[in-house]
């Protein structure tokens, strides 16, 4: 082959080299696209605008990235690296050598997500958060993206001072107290604060405005409460980073451990039918609710049970025997309570209707036959509290037989006829009788013993008269 056709193979060779070199792309597995990883770019693309979305436009590249390889890692400086929330913009910058690159950011080893306080420079390598609040406070990372390889910078971490926020005392159960609180005389209780701040605040406690409490932490405690321990009192939270402090207050009452009340009645003789009568729950305990109790059951106020405006009066209208109760108060505030020893009231009442039995037997009488010569029992009753007094009459005598009972031992003709009871009651002074017929049934003789008494009686007559007739009669004679 003569040198033309070398020279001529050469040249053909150098063209076919370039062809190939003019139609050759990197495979799909190692080719560089732009995807929808949030806040990338590469120098050279036109600005990129944040979306509403808060993830930003993907930036459109104007040509091929160039096959290079970084020459080394990139760097992340931060400006400031410790903030005050709300109201001051923080500078991060990514530090790379090599220019044709694609920037990424993340947050926390996380792709960071843009929004509408964060602004990205055209070429990716600056980032500035506005206005940075507690959520920006975290660990940073850019990493820088060639051709054939990627290469993370160190992480850098962006410190946010923020708070105290508004906050609320509460007490150790966990519930808001509100503006005011009960606390039980004796009782241990505990105060507590929290409130988000970095770093961490200092706490004053202060009682009345003008009391400086040991406390220095965030909790409250009182050990034993009385009623020295009442007030306002107010915790002051402050932050020496962002400066800023926060007041909370809460007003505490003292109540006292309750002690048993007592229920006075008005007076110890009580009628029934009176027109009323009040029952008073004693007690010293003034800010205290009371509640009445009947027969161990709530009370249920109606128009024959009234109670006072502050319940500490029951009224009794129309006194009835069945009212007697017992009943009970009760004193209670928010955290103790205390009844009183059951009260019964004695109402006084009767007599009722008179029965009258004869003897034991339950069976009411009004008339009796009964045996000359046989005894009887008259029995009286009448339901009455207290017990009724008994008297007997029978008719056409004066003779009173006091007692429940009257006993006839033998019966002649003159105990026949109608016999009559009378109970009372000295309280009520009320008095209420019955009466029943005795008829002595038996053989008669012709002549009854008052014949016979008053014919004896004329007989003995008849001789004193004579005798002494005779012995005036002798006299007379004696002295002639």
């Amino acid at each position: 082959m003569g040198l033309a056709d070398l020279w001529g193979h050469h040249w053909a060779g150098i063209l076919l080299a370039a062809l190939l070199l003019t139609m050759w792309s990197p495979p799909a597995a190692v080719q560089f696209t732009l995807d929808a990883t949030p806040l990338t770019t590469t120098q050279g693309e036109k600005d990129v605008v944040p979306s509403r979305s808060g993830t930003p436009w993907a930036p459109q590249t104007r040509g091929r990235s160039r096959d290079v390889e970084l020459p080394g890692r990139p760097t992340i400086s931060i400006s400031p690296d410790t903030a005050i929330e709300q109201r001051e913009q923080v500078t991060l910058y990514c530090n790379t050598k090599d220019a044709n690159v694609t920037i990424h950011w993340f947050s926390n080893d996380l792709p960071l997500v843009f929004h509408e306080r964060m602004l990205l420079s055209t070429d990716g390598k600056k980032l500035t958060i506005l206005t940075v609040q507690q959520e920006d406070s975290a660990t940073y990372k850019c990493k820088a993206q060639g051709f054939y390889q990627v290469q993370s910078s160190d992480p850098t971490f962006l410190t946010v001072n923020y708070g105290p926020d508004p906050f609320e005392i509460k007490l150790d159960s966990g519930v808001s107290s509100g503006e005011v609180v009960e606390v039980i005389e004796g009782s241990s209780v505990t105060f507590s604060v929290e409130t988000p701040s970095h770093p961490p605040p200092a706490y004053s406690w202060f009682l009345n405005n003008n009391v400086t409490l040991s406390s220095t932490t965030r909790t409250f405690t009182i050990q034993a409460v009385s009623t020295e321990h009442e007030g306002t009192y107010r915790c002051l939270v402050s932050n020496r980073a962002t400066h800023l402090l926060r007041l909370g207050a809460l007003e505490v009452r003292v109540l006292e451990m309750l002690t048993k009340p007592n229920i006075v009645s008005p007076s110890l003789n009580l009628v029934e039918n009176a027109s009323s009568v009040t029952l008073t729950c004693q007690t010293s305990h003034k800010g205290a609710g009371v509640l009445w109790f009947l027969r161990g059951q709530a009370l249920l106020p109606s128009k024959h049970l009234v109670l006072s405006a502050d319940n500490r009066s029951l009224v009794i209208h129309g006194l009835q025997r069945d009212d007697t109760g017992p009943y009970e108060c009760e004193v209670w505030n928010w955290g103790s309570q205390a009844r009183s020893k059951p009260l019964t009231l004695t109402i006084s009442y009767g007599p009722d209707r008179v029965d009258i039995t004869r003897g034991a037997a339950s069976g009411v009488v009004s008339t009796i036959k009964a045996e000359l010569n046989s005894s009887l029992t008259l029995q009286c009753q009448a339901e009455s509290q207290p017990g009724a007094k008994f008297h007997w009459t029978l008719e056409h005598s004066t003779t009173v037989y006091m007692g429940k009972h009257l006993i006839i031992g033998a019966l002649t003709w003159e105990d026949q006829g109608i016999y009559n009871c009378t109970a009372s009651n000295p309280l009520t002074h009320l008095a209420r009788s019955a009466s029943v017929l005795v008829r002595v049934v038996g053989p008669r003789s012709s002549l009854s013993a008052r014949v016979i008494a008053g014919i004896a009686l004329g007989i003995l007559t008849v001789i004193a008269l004579s005798t002494g007739l005779g012995y005036f009669l002798y006299n007379r004679n004696a002295r002639r």
